[in-house]
């Protein structure tokens, strides 16, 4: 199994009803998440409302999560910044707060040169001893890390994989070429997971992880066990849950579809607001359909 697992889910923030993070609520969303399939759980990610969480709620999130987790699943800090002196300092200390490993984002806004995220990412993950995730979103970030850059930042030896989410099968097709063997690429969207496990991936950082564990852990292992026809069907089972996470900026459709299943999570923090009653409508019509709604409800 590849170091981080299979599947990873990036897991949502919970926060009470004054906006404060609810750290018991994520030890608790920590155990429910690794009994429903999940390898691994990226913290303080994007769907973890990374932007608008502060160095000391990430910080104390990694902790409350790895100690709710112990040796059941991997725990791997959000701690990419588009400074990288501050994304040293968030990855040293969630090392010292137990994590597992690291995802780093692609710089955002300041959109550095391709040798730029190279210098970056490699100052990071040369700060700890930490295994790295690189994260590839250009629609988020601005910047596409080429495949070229992937295979340069894969030669250093605690670079272990890449969350790849620039949408492209070509993408992920020359990485595979370009990286060795012990790289590990995941797949950044749920709806492609199935198409780029056939291209080379190894698994998926979820969304719907957070829903649909047990599910999406199956898809991926029938498909690695050669049952492709299985592994089919589920991803078209899964395929309406997959997109109506994305109706309107993820995480705010996930925290939406947890409070309809009944796992109330709290809301989302500004500048995002919550779904509107038309979008929880759309959510709602998924959730009874794979039987994930509360029986009264």
């Amino acid at each position: 199994m590849p170091f981080f697992g299979h599947l990873i889910t990036a897991m949502v923030t919970p926060f009470d009803a004054d906006g404060r993070v609810d750290y018991a609520g994520a030890a608790a969303l920590t155990g429910r998440l690794i009994s429903s399939g999940n390898d691994g759980l990226v913290v303080a990610g994007t769907t973890g409302e990374s932007p608008t969480l502060s160095d000391d709620e990430k910080i104390r999130l990694f902790a409350a999560v790895k100690e709710a987790a112990g040796d059941r699943a991997k725990v791997i800090a959000g701690t990419g910044t588009y400074d990288t002196a501050h994304s040293i300092h968030l990855s040293k200390e969630a090392h010292r707060a137990g994590a597992d490993g690291l995802l780093l984002v692609n710089p955002y806004y300041n959109r550095p040169s391709q040798d730029g995220l190279y210098a970056h990412f490699r100052a990071v993950a040369e700060s700890t001893p930490l295994p790295v995730m690189l994260y590839n979103i250009p629609g988020r970030t601005g910047v596409n890390c080429m495949p070229e850059t992937i295979a340069r930042l894969a030669e250093i030896p605690s670079i272990v994989a890449v969350k790849e989410a620039a949408g492209s099968l070509d993408q992920v097709s020359e990485i595979r070429v370009r990286t060795p063997d012990r790289f590990s690429i995941y797949s950044g969207d749920d709806s492609l997971t199935l198409p780029k496990l056939a291209v080379g991936a190894v698994g998926v950082v979820s969304v719907a992880g957070n829903l649909a564990g047990l599910e999406i852990q199956a898809m991926i292992q029938s498909f690695l066990a050669g049952k492709v026809e299985e592994a089919l069907r589920l991803h078209r089972r899964l395929w309406p849950l997959f997109k109506v996470l994305f109706i309107t900026t993820n995480p705010v459709p996930v925290k939406a579809a947890l409070r309809l299943a009944g796992l109330d999570c709290g809301r989302v923090r500004l500048p995002l607001v919550d779904a509107t009653p038309k979008e929880e409508e759309q959510i709602q019509v998924v959730l009874r359909a794979l039987g994930l709604m509360p029986a009264q409800a």
